[in-house]
This record gives C-alpha cells, structure tokens and sequence, in this order.
C-alpha cells in the first residue's frame, strides 16, 4: 500500500484509512517498531481491557463460582 507523507504543524506524518483502523483495532496509540530496515506499526495489545465489565458480567449471571475447592 502506498501511503503520502503530510504535514502535520512543523512535523511529517501518515494518514491511514478508517478501513484499516478498524480493520487493525488502532484507536489513538500505536507501538513503532524498528526491524531489518522496516517501520512496523503495532497496535497496542490491551489484554486485560474490559475485564471489570465482564467480571461484572459473570457475577450477574452468577457464573463466577469456583471450579475446585479449596486445597488448603
């Protein structure tokens, strides 16, 4: 894909599409990696995002009872 680099105030930048935006889940930040002479853009990995929603979640639906007993 063939990109413009554009101004932005007194620094250059990339515009991507919204299509790939979401296509890639990027929201506002991006992880820049620096490989074998490429620039890798990454979106951040948030894996622990929204977990109080879900564990909400479960405990409404009662679902966060324990599998195993107690060892101890």
């Amino acid at each position: 894909m063939l990109v413009s680099v554009v101004q932005i105030g007194n620094s250059k930048g990339i515009r991507l599409s919204k299509t790939l935006l979401e296509r890639y889940n990027i929201t506002d930040k991006v992880e820049l990696v620096f490989e074998d002479g490429y620039i890798i853009l990454k979106p951040i990995a948030e894996p622990r995002k929204n977990w109080d929603e879900a564990f909400a979640e479960m405990h409404s639906n009662g679902d966060d009872k324990l599998l195993i007993d107690s060892v101890f």
